[in-house]
């Protein structure tokens, strides 16, 4: 008996081990994974009227900036204003001391005096003489002597009056003053520093026109007056502002290799400040019908380009594209899908058309 429980014992274990794999094998049938679908983030392509755009960083300037300097050389003794301060026209700005300047001018009226006195006692003697020589005492060639001291003597006051002016006017001129309505934007002297004629010492900006300062790239240079620019503040990007163009630089930026443009606003009021940043948009309607893609939707393997399109299902399908241009983050398309396709846009490298996906939505285009 004990024999035959022995021979019987390894049937036993092998009944036992099949029974265990058949269980193994039905639970791993009845909990089989379903099909694993990649996650892919798509949006609707949709097509418009050409319409190009391009967008530039802006910096609100002055039209014009003027450094101001005192018209006679001396010694600054006040500045009246500092920089950031509003000014009107006529405002005192800076002056200098007035010592010598008076001295200059009493200079001068003495000797305009002195010439007053001279021009008398000429004028005096020739009528003295004219009347002696129509009694006959005198001759012509002393009527000639007086006559050329008296016209010399009225030169003499005619310079010494137009030195007198010219003292009252450099003295008028320590005063620096306005020229205009503005703001000053730099105080470039301080009390106490000699000066010479000339020398800016206040740098004003004048308000009644603002510009704006645009780094224009090569390739607007021959396009730029025929677009339409608008500007917007960062501030305020809901409030556009006209712009013209009045001025681009003949010449390139030796590190940046752009031009300087300036755009003209005419309806800046007071909420544009000098200094703020901005954006300048060119634009030009253009012929026919374009979608604006990411640069990352599109898939080439030398096959020229071509988008993912998906459909209600995830199934995926490979369809060409035509690039009308490229721009810094987007391809414009003027063929390809029809208009409200879904696109796949990220991780296009990573597709195949035997693949289903699960799509998620992102906004239009």
């Amino acid at each position: 008996m004990f024999y035959v429980l022995q021979r019987g014992l390894p049937l036993l274990v092998l009944a036992i081990v099949a029974t265990g794999l058949s269980a193994c094998n039905e639970g791993q049938t009845a909990t089989a994974p379903k099909e694993e679908r990649k996650t892919v983030l798509v949006g609707p392509i949709h097509y418009e009227a050409d319409h190009r755009q391009r967008t530039l960083s802006a910096s609100i300037r002055p039209r014009v900036e003027s450094d101001l300097g005192f018209r006679v050389a001396g010694k600054l003794s006040r500045r009246a204003v500092d920089a950031g301060q509003i000014v009107k026209a006529g405002d005192l700005l800076a002056l200098l001391d007035e010592t010598d300047l008076h001295l200059q001018v009493d200079q001068a009226q003495a000797e305009a005096s002195a010439a007053r006195v001279s021009m008398a006692q000429a004028t005096a003697d020739a009528e003295r003489g004219r009347e002696l020589q129509r009694a006959g005492w005198t001759p012509q060639s002393t009527m000639d002597k007086l006559r050329a001291v008296e016209e010399e003597a009225r030169g003499r006051l005619t310079r010494a009056e137009r030195a007198l002016e010219l003292a009252r006017n450099g003295l008028s001129y320590a005063s620096l003053r306005a020229d205009a309505d503005g703001v000053v934007t730099a105080a470039l002297a301080e009390p106490g520093q000699v000066l010479a004629a000339g020398q800016p010492a206040v740098r004003i900006a004048r308000l009644d026109a603002k510009e704006a300062l645009v780094a224009l790239p090569e390739s607007l240079v021959g396009d730029v007056r025929s677009l339409e620019a608008v500007l917007t503040l960062w501030t305020r990007p809901d409030r556009p502002y006209r712009s013209v163009l009045r001025e681009i630089s003949p010449m390139a930026d030796p590190v940046t290799r752009t031009y300087a443009a300036r755009f003209s606003l005419p309806d800046a009021d007071d909420s544009v400040a000098l200094g703020m940043s901005a954006t300048v948009t060119l634009s030009k309607p253009g012929e026919g019908r374009i979608a604006r893609i990411p640069l990352t939707a599109l898939f080439d393997q030398g096959n020229g380009p071509a988008v993912w399109t998906v459909d209600g299902s995830g199934s995926l399908s490979l369809k060409p594209v035509r690039v009308a241009r490229y721009e810094s983050k987007e391809a414009v398309i003027d063929q390809g899908p029809a208009d409200g396709d879904s696109i796949v846009l990220l991780g296009v490298q990573k597709l195949d058309a035997r693949q289903r996906v699960r799509a998620v939505e992102r906004p239009g285009l």
